[in-house]
């Protein structure tokens, strides 16, 4: 394990606080880090070296045009290739590890993968800071990507695709698939999930251990009743919208086989109209403009406009 050469890399945007918070967090690993790598998407708060507060060498890259998450994403695992290292751990930048969470990682890399059970992805397990609950990994369930509850948070545990932060890359497996993913026009939503499956599909398997931790801000969710429940709703751009709506029909779609690719649709439809009337009765602001986003984003999805 001494002889792993990991890099880290982080995904910025307009928020240098938070990212200083994931440095500190990388810092404190009880192994190491070779690296770090800082994308910063940010056009009104960029990250400046010298209001970073680390010992850690770090190499930071500005992109104002704002790559995405995934557009990024690339830049950082091309960058690793070039260094030469075996792995590449991904954060966003509102994530922070337990101390020892790259030793367990890479402890639990060496103790499963084998040439008959070759891993591409292993990550820890990621708390949301605000609701205090698990963020589940994913799994495509016939026509719909699906939050996977394991029978315990003790053995570690498969799924399709863990989510990007905190994962612990097979650079290895990365250049195998580089070629086609992670998709760059995806650009923030369903990343994880593209990339997931492509690896999986290849013969790879991505695997969660419950006993390395993540704390992650998985948003600011609010608090509405529905039809005389309480239910946690996320209020997003319209922008984010677009995205939500394009890229998650366009994977369903992808994935799905035979009579499922029709469910997959009804499916996507009804997303569309459960969230455009939630948009109009608890959205406080731009109400239209998100409504428009959600329905633009569904047809490009549908005929594939990526």
């Amino acid at each position: 394990m001494n002889s792993d050469q990991v890099a880290a890399y982080i995904t910025a945007y307009e928020d240098i606080e938070a990212v200083q918070r994931c440095l500190s967090g990388i810092e404190k690993q009880s192994l190491a880090i070779n690296n770090v790598m800082i994308i910063d998407n940010s056009a009104k708060f960029p990250v400046k070296m010298s209001a970073l507060k680390t010992n850690l060498a770090v190499t930071l890259k500005a992109f104002p045009e704002n790559l995405g998450v995934a557009g990024a994403l690339r830049i950082a695992l091309a960058w690793a290739f070039e260094q030469k290292y075996n792995f590449l751990w991904v954060f966003d930048q509102d994530s922070v590890p337990d101390q020892d969470c790259l030793e367990i990682l890479l402890k639990s890399y060496h103790t499963f993968h084998r040439e008959s059970y070759p891993l591409s992805i292993i990550a820890p397990v990621a708390w949301d800071r605000y609701t205090q609950s698990v963020i589940t990994p994913a799994n495509f369930h016939q026509d719909q990507f699906l939050g996977y509850q394991p029978p315990s948070y003790v053995d570690c545990y498969e799924c399709d695709a863990p989510i990007t932060s905190g994962s612990l890359i097979s650079l290895t497996a990365a250049q195998s698939v580089f070629s086609e993913s992670p998709m760059a026009t995806l650009f923030i939503d369903g990343v994880d999930l593209e990339y997931g499956m492509t690896l999986k599909t290849k013969g790879y398997h991505n695997l969660i251990i419950p006993q390395a931790k993540l704390a992650h801000c998985f948003g600011n969710p609010v608090i509405i009743q529905w039809w005389g429940k309480k239910k946690q709703i996320y209020q997003y751009s319209s922008l984010r919208h677009y995205y939500i709506c394009r890229n998650y029909t366009y994977l369903v779609l992808r994935y799905s086989q035979g009579k499922y690719r029709l469910s997959a649709l009804r499916r996507r439809l009804s997303y569309l109209l459960k969230t455009s009337i939630v948009i109009c009765l608890f959205d406080p602001k731009d109400k239209i403009k998100k409504v428009k986003a959600c329905w633009q984003g569904t047809f490009e999805g549908l005929i594939r406009r990526m």
